[in-house]
């Protein structure tokens, strides 16, 4: 979207847009019509943006765009699946969004020696999110920074992540002791972390407070209604959900004090 010649761009992609450190190159894979790119230079963020897509169609509109704001000099368009056709040195930064977890994954593995060698990744997976993090965590990568926002209905989380290094204890960086699950056992730590966000957690993130409410809410009413159904299967579901709605009650009281509004 446009105003005065200026992107002004939708919640999701203006939490993609902050998380960039200033100054870097940016590969924006997946860049559809390429109002990230365009918005990044606009507002000086970085000196110069490779727009990646794997589809004709979005890189026409992306070029549109592009000459429309007289950007051409600072944003280059590539016809890439995935990192495939992203060279060495031509970025610092690596944008991924709009596209599931599982396909992110992909990306991240057939293009892995180029994604180790960037200074952050930024990534918001539309889906798959525990199973994402997981993904990052077997892989090496380590969890800068989280952050999430809501629009039209939807909540989106992001993350910035950069391949390897030291873990930073988390204690320690929020200055207190900000785990209480620190006694439970380890797998079911990093299944909650996995599946909420550490640093969200960590933060008490209002977004994801908004979500794990509004999750609880539906399942409650999940269950309602299966406890009335006599069907195959019935137990078993309501069995899952209950062991859900206990993980996500277990961190709105342990994290947020509380388990309604």
């Amino acid at each position: 979207m446009k105003k005065s010649g200026q992107v002004v761009l939708s919640r999701r992609l203006q939490m993609l847009a902050d998380m960039v450190t200033p100054g870097n190159s940016v590969a924006d894979v997946g860049c559809d019509h390429a109002f990230l790119s365009i918005y990044l230079v606009q507002a000086g963020i970085s000196p110069r943006v490779l727009a990646m897509d794997v589809r004709k169609g979005p890189l026409a509109a992306a070029r549109e765009h592009i000459t429309g704001s007289g950007l051409n000099t600072y944003i280059r368009l590539r016809l890439s699946d995935g990192l495939e056709q992203l060279g060495e040195g031509e970025a610092e930064t690596i944008i991924c969004a709009g596209m599931g977890g599982r396909l992110m994954a992909r990306i991240l593995t057939a293009g892995e020696a180029k994604a180790r060698r960037m200074k952050e990744l930024i990534l918001q997976p539309q889906s798959e999110l525990k199973e994402f993090r997981a993904f990052l965590r077997r892989e090496g990568y380590r969890i800068l920074a989280e952050d999430g926002t809501y629009e039209e209905g939807k909540y989106y989380f992001a993350v910035k992540a950069v391949y390897g290094g030291a873990v930073a204890d988390p204690e320690k960086r929020q200055g207190e002791d900000v785990w209480p699950w620190k006694k439970r056992d380890e797998a079911q730590r990093q299944d909650i972390f996995d599946e909420y966000g550490e640093l969200m957690l960590a933060g008490r993130h209002p977004v994801l407070k908004q979500y794990l409410l509004q999750r609880q809410e539906k399942i409650k009413g999940i269950l309602e209604k299966l406890e009335a159904e006599d069907s195959p299967g019935r137990a078993k579901r309501a069995s899952e959900f209950r062991r859900e709605l206990e993980k996500l009650e277990g961190a709105l009281t342990e994290f947020y004090g509380s388990v309604c509004q």
